[in-house]
């Protein structure tokens, strides 16, 4: 089982930008699929990133699609969401964790403490 653990949030201005990172313990974190997903208050989390154990095939999802950037350092057991041109919508708590074979959703239930991002002029 991987333990995960996500940082690097904070608060930005719009138009500003953060990295967060997820980092990995555990099983070695290159056999997975992984992905960013991201909770605002009343809702369900939602998946704005993903990317492959092996090819590094990316997927970014509408909502943040040209802004964000997923990446991953399999030696180094961490990903990365670079994030840039941050809007007011993309304020909430930022979670790592496994996603499925093509990348659409997440494949367990169990989640780290994520990472608060807040966009607020």
């Amino acid at each position: 089982q991987v333990q995960l653990v996500e940082s690097g949030g904070g608060w930005a201005q719009p138009g500003g930008s953060l990295n967060l990172t997820c980092k990995a313990t555990g099983r070695p974190f290159s056999w997975y699929n992984m992905g960013w997903f991201r909770q605002t208050p009343g809702k369900d989390r939602d998946l704005v990133a993903a990317i492959s154990w092996g090819s590094g095939a990316t997927r970014h999802f509408d909502s943040v699609k040209g802004r964000f950037t997923i990446s991953r350092d399999n030696p180094q057991n961490t990903m990365y969401l670079q994030m840039n041109r941050l809007q007011s919508a993309d304020t909430g708590v930022y979670y790592c964790n496994q996603v499925t074979s093509v990348l659409d959703a997440a494949l367990n239930n169990t989640w780290g403490q994520g990472t608060q991002v807040t966009v607020s002029s």
